[in-house]
């Protein structure tokens, strides 16, 4: 079994970075070892056995922080168990209708492919438009009509969390 599981994120509001820390809390109330941390401060995954990696969808994209942590340890990750969430679609529904099926950024596929992840979940995001400039009201609010709230889904991050937990306990035995 993985002896320490990172938990990465890149998050621009903290929303994404919030169900990090929750699925990191899920696994070690699981019985693991878990290290919550920003995908920035990330600079060697060599004492993890096991990684979730996860992002807020901007634009259809990554965070630079997490989509940079994906590519450059590519091979690293490939060697070991992974998971890879993003948080972003706003409003009700499932959030996988809302982004037609969407999973992934194009760009990340092919390094999703050989990195070859054990899931790869989409959850929904949180707008908070107190947090927001102004051009990004502009935007997110008026332009792309994204609704504004919090729209994660706990139970499942929660139940996605433990089917991680799961499998990191069925290699063990």
């Amino acid at each position: 079994m993985a002896s320490q599981v990172l938990v990465a994120y890149g998050s621009r509001y903290g929303a994404t970075a919030e169900i990090a820390a929750r699925i990191g809390e899920a696994l070690r109330e699981a019985g693991l070892q878990a290290e919550v941390r920003a995908a920035r401060d990330v600079a060697d995954l060599a004492p993890y056995g096991a990684v979730v990696l996860g992002s807020g969808i901007y634009a259809g994209q990554w965070h630079k922080d997490a989509a940079r942590l994906l590519k450059r340890n590519a091979e690293a990750l490939a060697g070991r168990p992974v998971w890879l969430f993003s948080s972003g679609p706003t409003g009700p529904g499932d959030p996988s209708e809302l982004l037609q099926g969407w999973r992934l950024p194009e760009g990340l596929k092919g390094v999703a492919e050989r990195v070859q992840p054990r899931d790869i979940a989409l959850f929904g995001g949180a707008i908070d438009a107190g947090k927001l400039n102004f051009i990004e009201r502009l935007l997110v609010i008026r332009l792309i009509k994204a609704p504004v709230g919090d729209f994660r889904d706990w139970d499942a991050i929660m139940a996605w969390a433990g089917t991680i937990a799961a499998a990191l306990h069925a290699e063990a035995a």
